[in-house]
């Protein structure tokens, strides 16, 4: 990644939303998800930080930013931090509107409560003179959050979405925390609550990485991943679907099924193990290619509405053979099939994974369970026997399965004969076996229970053989 297209630094809140900058939630990121548990310990956060002893500053952690101007960013990373900030303001904002109505100091409460909005609610556009607001929500969220919130009218609509109840809940809530903070604090309430969100804003600071588009920022996720900071590339390869259909204006209507069937697939894979899946299925269908690379392969490749579909109807038609093999006793797989899936499983072995998919896609029941019986024994033969380098196999297998789907492998006997070249002959295993050292204690994280399942898929396993 070129570092003219990545930037990063250290931000104070204040410094984020001022000078003209303003921030948009992607129209098909996920929508305002935040309850109370966050909302709590946010706010414990900022009162340990504006006590007089408190720390002089609270990390709020990354934001991963994407934009062409330096003016208009795309929240990729820290779109719920971000909001709740704006939702914490407009609750100081509700407060003062309250105490001008009570006509408490109400000349200097209104102009505190202009500046307030001027500086972190909107802004006057210099060249149209339209106010501007400093962030914009997602597809779901933003028409609520400007018409009602922003404004600060008529909060508690009728038909809301659950997560537009939820963005007005988080508001009221920290209006009450805020008005119970004024009175315990004493003194004026106005000049309590202006020097509140004036510590909030010096004192919560992030790590912003901005970034040029979003190739970029799926490097990002991929460097931030493995350094153990949870992001989700799964939400940026989503974002790409939607926008492809959100630019054919003829089918805006097809989102809501999308999104549906999106998110049935990633809650009945988990959202952590959905990356491997896609990769998975990726090979099965097309040509290898690293994780690190898939989104960016896809991107390429699915560009228009039919593509979109395609995709998703084949992501839907793999995921029950994936869970099959991933998560053997949960899955629907049939009773006949679920002890081999249960037997590779313990072997602890993923190479055959591509191959298995396009054969339970392309072959009959017949020919998927002989293939499937086969992987197993040469997974035992070539791995767990003899700890063979597994990239000569994996190149081997992800090529059988591209050609399984292309129809130019078409039974099983012609899958066993192109993985010959990885089926350790009938000496070189008896070799390896006679040399093979298998310890008879177990790390006390391992069952006696699994101990014992291993050693009976080892004497099914030289059964096969």
């Amino acid at each position: 990644m070129s570092a003219a297209n990545f930037k990063t630094e250290n931000n104070t809140y204040r410094k984020l939303i001022s000078n003209g900058l303003s921030y948009r939630i992607p129209h098909f990121q996920p929508d305002y998800s935040w309850t109370e548990n966050e909302w709590g310990d946010l706010w414990a956060d900022i009162m340990e930080v504006i006590q007089a002893d408190g720390e002089p500053a609270h990390y709020m952690g990354y934001l991963v930013l994407q934009s062409k101007d330096n003016r208009t960013f795309d929240v990729i990373e820290g779109q719920q931090r971000l909001t709740t900030l704006m939702l914490i303001i407009l609750a100081a904002l509700k407060n003062l509107t309250q105490l001008i109505a009570e006509k408490n100091n109400p000349e200097n409460n209104q102009q505190r409560m202009d500046q307030i909005r001027q500086t972190y609610i909107a802004y006057l556009d210099p060249v149209t003179l339209v106010p501007r607001t400093k962030l914009t929500l997602n597809r779901n969220n933003d028409v609520y959050f400007q018409n009602y919130l922003i404004p600060l009218d008529h909060l508690f609509q009728s038909g809301c979405k659950e997560s537009e109840r939820r963005l007005c809940k988080a508001l009221e809530w920290f209006a009450t925390k805020m008005s119970e903070y004024t009175k315990i604090a004493g003194g004026d309430e106005g000049v309590t609550l202006a020097s509140l969100v004036e510590s909030i804003s010096d004192r919560l600071f992030f790590t912003v990485i901005s970034v040029t588009d979003e190739l970029n920022a799926y490097k990002v996720f991929e460097t931030l991943n493995a350094r153990g900071i949870r992001l989700s590339s799964t939400d940026l390869l989503k974002n790409h679907l939607f926008s492809v259909l959100y630019g054919d204006k003829d089918h805006l209507h097809e989102m809501k099924a999308l999104e549906d069937r999106w998110e049935a697939m990633v809650i009945c894979l988990g959202s952590e193990n959905f990356p491997d899946f896609l990769l998975v299925y990726w090979i099965s269908r097309h040509a290898f290619v690293r994780q690190s690379e898939l989104f960016k392969t896809i991107r390429s490749r699915v560009t228009s509405r039919e593509e979109v579909f395609e995709l998703l109807r084949g992501m839907e038609e793999d995921m029950n053979t994936y869970l099959a093999l991933t998560q053997v006793e949960s899955s629907q797989c049939p009773v006949d099939l679920k002890e081999h899936f249960r037997d590779l499983h313990l072997l602890r072995v993923r190479q055959p994974f591509p191959l298995l998919l396009a054969a339970h896609r392309m072959f009959s029941a017949s020919d998927f369970e002989r293939v499937l019986r086969s992987c197993i024994t040469i997974s035992f033969r070539y791995i767990v026997i003899g700890s063979q380098p597994t990239n000569k196999q994996e190149s081997i297998y992800y090529s059988v399965a591209q050609k399984i789907s292309s129809g130019d492998i078409c039974t099983a006997a012609a899958v066993l004969e192109a993985m010959q070249f990885v089926y350790p002959s009938n000496d070189e295993f008896r070799s390896a076996f006679s040399a093979k050292k298998i310890s008879s204690t177990a790390s006390r994280c391992v069952s006696w229970k699994n101990r014992y399942q291993e050693m009976i898929t080892i004497l099914k396993v030289l059964a096969l053989t």
